[in-house]
C-alpha cells in the first residue's frame, strides 16, 4: 500500500516569542499549534491526500472548505510577517484605510485582504476559512481576524490589534507576493 501525502502544519518562519509586543507569545502557541494545527489535523481526516489544496478550497463539503481554508489561509499568514518589518510598499499602504475598515467592520469570524484581482489591488474580506484564492484572487496581505488571533492581548478591542499588527508587516515577502502577481511595485 501506498503512503498517503498528507497536509502538513508549517513550522512557523521565527520563534514564537519574535512579535513581541506586538503578538504575544501565548497567542502565537495557541494560534499556530492549537488553531492552525487543528485545520491540518482535520483535513487530513476529510481527504485521501492527494488532493491539491487549491481544489479543496472550492470543495461542496463545507467541513473540507474551511479546514483548507484554515490550512491555506494561516500559512499564508506566518509568511507575511516577521520581526523586522522592512520598507512598506506605497501601493499597498495606500489602501491601509480600506483595510482597516474592512477588519474592523468584518462582522464574525474571517479575513480582510489585499488581493490582487484582474490584475488590480483591492481589499476584500472573507467569512470564516474562505480564501481569496477560492474566488480566483490572489492574496498579497492578509490579517486574521478570528478572536483566537487576538482576544488574549487585545481582548475585544479589534482596532488595537489591527493597529499593532502593522508593526510585524512582511515588506518584502508582501513585495515578492505583488511581483510574482504580476502588479509593479513602482
Amino acid at each position: 500500500m501506498l503512503d498517503l501525502i498528507m497536509f502538513v502544519l508549517p513550522d512557523l518562519p521565527y520563534d514564537y516569542s519574535a512579535l513581541e509586543p506586538y503578538i504575544d507569545v501565548e497567542t502565537m502557541h495557541l494560534h499556530h499549534d492549537k488553531h492552525h494545527a487543528g485545520y491540518v489535523d482535520n483535513l487530513n481526516k476529510l481527504v485521501t491526500g492527494d488532493e491539491k489544496l487549491s481544489d479543496l478550497l472550492k470543495s461542496d463539503n463545507p467541513k473540507i472548505k474551511n479546514n483548507a481554508g484554515g490550512h491555506i489561509n494561516h500559512s499564508f499568514f506566518w509568511q507575511i510577517m516577521t520581526p523586522k518589518g522592512g520598507e512598506p510598499i506605497e501601493k499597498v499602504l495606500a489602501l491601509r484605510e480600506e483595510f482597516d475598515a474592512a477588519a474592523l467592520g468584518h462582522f464574525g469570524s474571517g479575513w480582510a485582504w489585499i488581493v490582487i484581482n484582474d490584475g488590480k489591488l483591492e481589499v476584500i474580506d472573507t467569512s470564516n476559512q474562505d480564501s481569496p484564492e477560492a474566488f480566483g484572487k490572489t492574496p498579497i496581505l492578509g490579517i486574521d481576524v478570528w478572536e483566537h488571533a487576538y482576544y488574549l492581548k487585545y481582548k475585544n478591542v479589534r482596532a488595537d490589534y489591527i493597529k499593532a499588527w502593522w508593526n510585524v508587516v512582511n515588506w518584502k515577502e508582501v513585495g515578492k507576493k505583488l511581483n510574482e502577481g504580476g502588479v509593479r511595485i513602482i
